[in-house]
């Protein structure tokens, strides 16, 4: 492997920012759902509410999933970036490796969170028909 430079890890910047920035986007969306979710549970209680905050409950953990990984990426690529700056050639490839991996991680997570909020719409659009 060619030596690892700063400009390695700091490519993943702004892809990381943007990715963070639309998990940010994804959660305020869930809680503006949850705040709706919660009056009308208030009002009328009822079970296919009730199945709503139950997917929601999953939805919104595996969004902070994704964003404490994605996270966590982007603070290792920083760590890195500083490993290389001191010379701990070694360390800062790792820890690349790590950043990398995470990013992986939380990409493949949020794979999963958009099949459950398809799958929670389909039964909005079934219950039309």
């Amino acid at each position: 492997m060619d030596q690892l430079t700063l400009t390695t890890p700091a490519l993943l910047f702004s892809a990381v920012s943007l990715i963070i920035l639309a998990y940010t986007n994804r959660f305020l969306a869930y809680a503006s759902v949850v705040r709706t979710l919660h009056a009308a549970f208030k009002e009328n209680p009822n079970s296919v509410l009730l199945g709503q905050i139950q997917n929601l409950r999953k939805r919104l953990r595996l969004t902070q999933t994704m964003q404490i990984l994605g996270i966590a990426s982007l603070l290792l690529c920083v760590v890195c970036m500083f490993l290389i700056y001191v010379h701990f050639h070694v360390w800062a490839e790792a820890l690349f490796g790590i950043a990398l991996l995470l990013l992986i991680l939380s990409l493949a997570i949020s794979i999963r969170e958009i099949q459950i909020s398809v799958k929670a719409l389909d039964i909005h659009l079934n219950d039309m028909e």
